[in-house]
């Protein structure tokens, strides 16, 4: 039995402020995706998701972002991922 989240949303958000600080604020995502498990492990070891032009391997009890395309691409500098839980799922 699979025990890993099915879905999540990934947030790709400016990795600093207008100021230049870090931030972790996700209100100003500039895209979002839904992914969902594909049920194969990606090469880095952790369970791969897609959807919407994403794909990610996410360690499931971190959250974290251990692997991510967007429209087949490496993540812009200057920009940051978040995930979370799916909303209203």
């Amino acid at each position: 039995m699979n025990t890993h989240p099915q879905s999540f949303e990934i947030l790709l958000v400016p990795e600093f402020a207008e100021d230049g600080r870090g931030t972790s604020d996700t209100r100003g995502a500039l895209r979002s995706a839904v992914v969902t498990a594909t049920g194969e492990t990606g090469s880095s070891g952790y369970p791969r998701y897609v959807g919407d032009g994403m794909e990610a391997d996410i360690d499931p009890a971190t959250r974290s972002v251990e692997a991510l395309l967007v429209d087949g691409s490496e993540l812009d500098y200057g920009l940051s991922v978040r995930v979370a839980d799916v909303r209203g799922g």
